[in-house]
Formats: structure tokens, C-alpha cells, sequence
């Protein structure tokens, strides 16, 4: 079974395998739209960004670049005015456009998540380094969690967090070996083990462990701890992800990650059958190019 992620975009969803990726978008027309592209990762080229930890860390770079470019895509789409006639080829924001959208938001969030409740911890003046971390940590959860309960009231991103949810379903779904119907995908779980927000609570958590080790240094190595091994706790909250997701029928193991599902009720809500439509598109889209590439490998295997 092909591995399949995917994440919510304007009035769509994008979905990706091992090779490839696609995005489809409801338009204001009503009909369709899809976009899809093939994936040219290190990952493949190089087996040393497939060993763990390393592999977390391209993962996160590729799905971030892919997030933002579908997100342009399906921007481009929603933008349209209904009853326009609009070409079939999208065309996505400039390079530099991409650069300074993926700057400001990556740069928003280490502001808000990693250098913040570090310098709000050293304001309190916590001496010890054990209380200090776990302080510390409990800070950076409470913003991330009063930040993800703020912005669920906008109506906007209501939408965004139904197809965020119809793409759990579609996954769940395909991965129970269900029908991709909309009436057979709306039946299942709109949480997921591999999602985003699970994610991102477990870099948070597994931050408090690696800071233990850096104890309370001066205020401009704090910053820069938050910073600089932001990538290494990435790579770690990736594998713990990677491997719930291929041990989701062990109870020890759910029990332990449950609060990463608990917080995607924040970021999901039940979507409609047309939003799980588009989910549906998009997934047997990718479904049908990582079929095509296996074939094409098993053709190549059988001439050589």
C-alpha cells in the first residue's frame, strides 16, 4: 500500500505519495480543478537523507515546499470570480514570491513557538534547569493551543479545517481498504496519527527533553539553542510520527500519543460530501501516478 499524506488548502485538498503530488480545488463554478506534479527528493538520490532523524528533516523541508505551492495553486483557483471562463493551466506565484510567503510564516513561527516562551520563562527568573524546561515547555503548549482555538473562529479557515479533516477521511479510508465513495469516506475518523497538528505537539513536547541538556545559558544562547536545534527535534517528532502511523492498532502506543489526537479536534471539522469529493480526487490522483511509477520501475526491472 502506497503511503499517502496531504494537507488542507484553500477550498481543496492537497494529497502526496513517495513520487508524486496533486491538489484538487473546488472552484467558484462549482467544478474540479486539479494540479498535480511529481516529487524530485533527495531523499531518492542519497542514502543518507533516508537515515533516521536526517530523513525527518528533508521531509519537513519537502512538505512545507510542496504545502506552499499548492496553496498558491488553490489560491489562484478560489480567486477566480464565478461565471469567468479561466484557463486549465494554473500559474503559481514567482519563486520570490514563494521565498518571502515561506520566510515570514516560518519566521512567525519560531517567534511565537520557540523564542517566546523561552524569553518569557527567563523573565519569570526560573533558576533551575529542570523547572526552567518544563516551565518553559508548558508555555510554548499553552500559546500553541490558545493560537490554534483563536484562529478556528475565523469562518475561513473553518473551511480549511473541514478539509483538513476530509482529507483524514479519505486517508483513513484508503488505508482500511474502504471504497473511496463519499458516502463510504464519510464514515470514517476525521483523526489521523500522521497529521500536521500531532506533529507539531510532539516537536513541543520532545523539546523539553533535548533543552534539558543546554540547562538556562544566557539569554542570546537560549535564542539560539531555540533555534538552531529546531531541526533535530523535527527529525526526532518525525519518526515518533512515522512509526504511530504504522502501529496504529497498538492501544500502549495510542494511549501514550493521545494528546496529539485529542488537539486535531481543534484543527478538524466534520467536512461535507462535496468537500470530501475534492478530497477523493486528489487521493486517487496520486494513487494513479505512484501506480504509473511503480509500473514504469517494474518494466525497467524486467528489461534489465
Amino acid at each position: 500500500m502506497t503511503t499517502v499524506g496531504g494537507q488542507a488548502v484553500l477550498e481543496g485538498v492537497m494529497m502526496r505519495g513517495p513520487s508524486n503530488w496533486a491538489v484538487a480545488v473546488r472552484k467558484p463554478d462549482g467544478d474540479i480543478a486539479q494540479v498535480h506534479q511529481p516529487i524530485a527528493s533527495p531523499m531518492a538520490r542519497h542514502f543518507v537523507f533516508r537515515l533516521p532523524v536526517i530523513r525527518g528533516v528533508i521531509a519537513l523541508g519537502e512538505s512545507l515546499a510542496i504545502g506552499f505551492r499548492a496553496l498558491a495553486i488553490s489560491a489562484n483557483y478560489a480567486a477566480q470570480e464565478e461565471g469567468q471562463e479561466g484557463e486549465e493551466v494554473v500559474t503559481e506565484l514567482t519563486r520570490a514570491q514563494l521565498i518571502f510567503a515561506f520566510a515570514i510564516a516560518i519566521g512567525f513561527a519560531v517567534l511565537l513557538f520557540k523564542v517566546s516562551p523561552a524569553l518569557i520563562t527567563d523573565w519569570i527568573g526560573i533558576k533551575r534547569t529542570g523547572w526552567f524546561v518544563i516551565v518553559e515547555g508548558l508555555i510554548r503548549v499553552t500559546i500553541f493551543v490558545i493560537y490554534l482555538s483563536a484562529i478556528s473562529l475565523f469562518p475561513d479557515l473553518r473551511r480549511v479545517f473541514q478539509y483538513h479533516a476530509a482529507e483524514h477521511k479519505a486517508i483513513n479510508a484508503y488505508e482500511a481498504g474502504e471504497e473511496l465513495e463519499p458516502e463510504t469516506v464519510q464514515r470514517h475518523s476525521l483523526i489521523h496519527p500522521r497529521c500536521g497538528t500531532a506533529f507539531l505537539l510532539w516537536v513541543m513536547v520532545i523539546a523539553i527533553f533535548v533543552f534539558a541538556f543546554f540547562g538556562r545559558p544566557h539569554w542570546y544562547w537560549l535564542i539560539a539553542t531555540r533555534i538552531l536545534l529546531l531541526p533535530v527535534i523535527a527529525g526526532l517528532a518525525y519518526e515518533l510520527i512515522r512509526f504511530a502511523g504504522k502501529h496504529q492498532r497498538n492501544r500502549i502506543l495510542m494511549t501514550l500519543l493521545a494528546p496529539g489526537l485529542w488537539l486535531q479536534r481543534l484543527t478538524t471539522r466534520q467536512p461535507s460530501l462535496d468537500q470530501i469529493e475534492v478530497s477523493i480526487r486528489a487521493l486517487k490522483e496520486v494513487l494513479a501516478l505512484e501506480g504509473r511509477v511503480e509500473a514504469d520501475a517494474r518494466k525497467v526491472e524486467v528489461m534489465a
